[in-house]
């Protein structure tokens, strides 16, 4: 039996001030509507984030009218938001010498 999809959301987020928190930016985002994930990836050398966050939504309303806002502002930095893309690896059938060149953007 197959399992229905789930349709989620995702925004990358740059220029994350690096007092910034998951939750805070959790927080943030949930005006917009519900959030299912906040990840905010730290680097381990530093202990540091690396400024960069990716939000998951699990309505498309609450996607677009995040997108729609001009001005992302926390903790008085100007956040870059955008739509997030995930590469998606093509694997050649067996016998199929063709090569791919890249992955194709979803």
């Amino acid at each position: 039996m197959v399992e229905p999809a789930i349709n989620l959301y995702k925004l990358f987020v740059s220029k994350v001030p690096w007092t910034a928190s998951v939750r805070e930016l959790r927080q943030y985002f949930q005006q917009f509507g519900p959030v299912e994930q906040c990840s905010l990836p730290f680097n381990k050398l530093t202990g540091f984030h690396k400024g960069y966050c990716h939000v998951t939504f699990t309505t498309k309303t609450g996607f677009d009218s995040a997108l729609e806002k001009d001005i992302h502002v926390l903790e008085g930095t100007k956040l870059h938001v955008q739509k997030s893309y995930q590469l998606v690896e093509f694997k050649p059938r067996e016998g199929d010498s063709r090569e791919m060149d890249t992955p194709e953007l979803m």
